[in-house]
């Protein structure tokens, strides 16, 4: 099965946190950390791989903290889990990372799972950080809009 583990599920967080808050100056660890309830430690952790690629600028000092290195809307899901976990692979015997086996001519599996490999690919490259942003918002105006008819239906 494949599962995107707990490196590429809180570098996406903590990605989607510096999207929240793009243009608004660095965010701490600390504060990444509680606003998407990842453990403190381990996202210092991550961090320097999201730095390593790209992804993210550290800014020393007291004002100090992480930015997104580019815009939200150029930066994708694919990008983030790659930068924390390496290749993407859902089998041995898929894409061009893949280490192979020794039946491969003979066997069906390196054309099933490489198309797999490169839909789940594809998926999360399509996926930016602009987008999450934009949906989230999108979810947060829709249940207020129905908390508001809640209470104008009940006297609020």
């Amino acid at each position: 099965m494949f599962k995107v583990s707990s490196k590429g599920r809180y570098g996406v967080k903590a990605v989607y946190e510096l999207a929240l808050h793009y243009g608004e100056g660095p965010l701490t660890v600390a504060l990444i950390a509680h606003a998407q309830n990842i453990p403190e430690q381990y996202l210092e952790q991550l961090m320097p791989s999201l730095k390593r690629a790209g992804i993210v600028k550290g800014m020393r000092g007291a004002q100090g903290g992480y930015v997104l290195a580019d815009r939200p809307d150029q930066i994708s899901v694919k990008d983030v889990v790659k930068a924390v976990e390496g290749p993407i692979l859902v089998a041995d015997c898929a894409g061009e990372d893949a280490p192979g086996c020794d039946a491969s001519d003979r066997c069906i599996g390196p054309d099933v799972w490489t198309r797999v490999q490169e839909a789940v690919e594809d998926t999360m490259a399509q996926m930016t950080f602009q987008n999450l942003v934009e949906t989230q918002r999108q979810h947060l105006k829709r249940w207020f809009l129905r908390w508001e008819q809640d209470l104008q239906m009940h006297g609020g």
